[in-house]
């Protein structure tokens, strides 16, 4: 009798879960910055803080309503776009193949990785005077300092991920007698790829702040340059409203890097798919 309870409890259906809302996962990560937005605005309103350095998301969404209407947002979002789109896309590009070149090369990964692993330690700031000295104030310069941002983070992914890659795979590749090219195809492409759209991602939002340096030290517009402009004229409502475009932009370009590159990473089984 107990067998048979036991086995209809294990051939028993699991319990249905809730059912979820289109675009509820996205629309739940509104929640908390739309509480502290509307908290500040009440207490500025209530007279319980001052609205002078940091003015309410009342003056700044006005701020931001006046320089769409005029345009001028929009030349300085894609001004900073196409210099973080141009900038990435040569630090990935680079990134990714001396990664690639010092992750299966021993000897590679010796005469090169010391000396990017010292350049990765200066400061952002420090390049921009030889830059500048190199390639003028011009676009060249910005998307230099940018691509170097990019360079890194990718680098470092790619080539800690080809290192991570589990001996035990590789060894089964060459028991199938794999050449070289379906190896890295079907065991190591596929094995790495996880950790380098992470580093894409990471390069990313490094070409953000990187661009936003490069236009605080020279740029007639960009969003930096609006940044600039607003703690020299003493609009602080300008400020946070350059930084609040920054961060949707931001946001909206990680978010068409995470679903183009979805499709690749489609094959995982994690444990994140369940929750």
């Amino acid at each position: 009798m107990r067998s048979v309870e036991a086995g209809s409890l294990a051939l028993a259906p699991a319990p249905a879960r809730a059912p979820r809302l289109p675009g509820g996962r996205g629309l739940i990560g509104l929640v908390l910055p739309l509480a502290l937005a509307l908290a500040w605005e009440a207490a500025v309103r209530a007279g319980l803080a001052q609205g002078r350095l940091v003015p309410p998301p009342s003056r700044v969404l006005a701020t931001l309503w006046g320089l769409s209407a005029s345009g001028e947002l929009w030349t300085h979002v894609l001004a900073s776009l196409s210099r973080v789109a141009a900038g990435f896309g040569f630090g990935a590009v680079a990134g990714i193949a001396v990664g690639a070149l010092t992750g299966t090369l021993p000897l590679a990964r010796r005469l090169v990785d010391p000396s990017l692993q010292a350049l990765r330690a200066i400061p952002s700031i420090a390049w921009v005077p030889l830059f500048i000295l190199w390639f003028g104030i011009f676009e060249a310069s910005k998307i230099t300092l940018i691509a170097v941002g990019v360079f890194f983070p990718v680098y470092l992914g790619v080539a800690g991920a080809i290192a991570g890659v589990d001996r035990k795979l590789v060894e089964v590749g060459r028991v199938f007698r794999l050449s070289r090219l379906a190896l890295a195809r079907r065991i190591l492409l596929p094995a790495v790829l996880p950790a380098t759209l992470v580093a894409l991602r990471t390069g990313l939002g490094l070409g953000f702040m990187f661009v936003a340096a490069a236009e605080l030290l020279g740029a007639s517009e960009g969003l930096g340059y609006l940044l600039l402009d607003g703690q020299q004229l003493g609009k602080p409502d300008q400020i946070v409203a350059a930084i609040l475009a920054f961060a949707i932009l931001g946001k909206l370009c990680d978010a068409v890097l995470v679903g183009l590159s979805s499709p690749l990473a489609r094959w995982q089984d994690t444990a994140r798919d369940t929750l």
